[in-house]
């Protein structure tokens, strides 16, 4: 429930598909929350609700709400012989 108090807050999510299938979400920002989902917008709605739940958590036991950090995507390219 939101209350008139209530801030607006933006993360950064990652989404990678899985090996098995669906996919993984996380944020880079808040160390150890992931969620997956069987389709792209499952897994955003999970993670929208993964998010919460750890914001509720952090302020249930007193700690502060991280900022979002700089988040940084890129790609690098090796050349490794074995691969076929």
């Amino acid at each position: 429930m939101r209350r008139s108090s209530d801030k607006t807050i933006s993360y950064s999510v990652i989404y990678e598909e899985a090996p098995e299938g669906g996919y993984v979400a996380f944020v880079p920002s808040l160390p150890g929350c992931h969620t997956q989902g069987d389709t792209i917008e499952e897994a955003e709605k999970n993670i929208q609700e993964a998010i919460e739940l750890y914001l509720e958590s952090l302020e249930a036991h007193g700690e502060k709400i991280p900022q979002e950090r700089r988040v940084l995507q890129g790609k690098i390219e090796v050349f490794y012989p074995t691969l076929a």
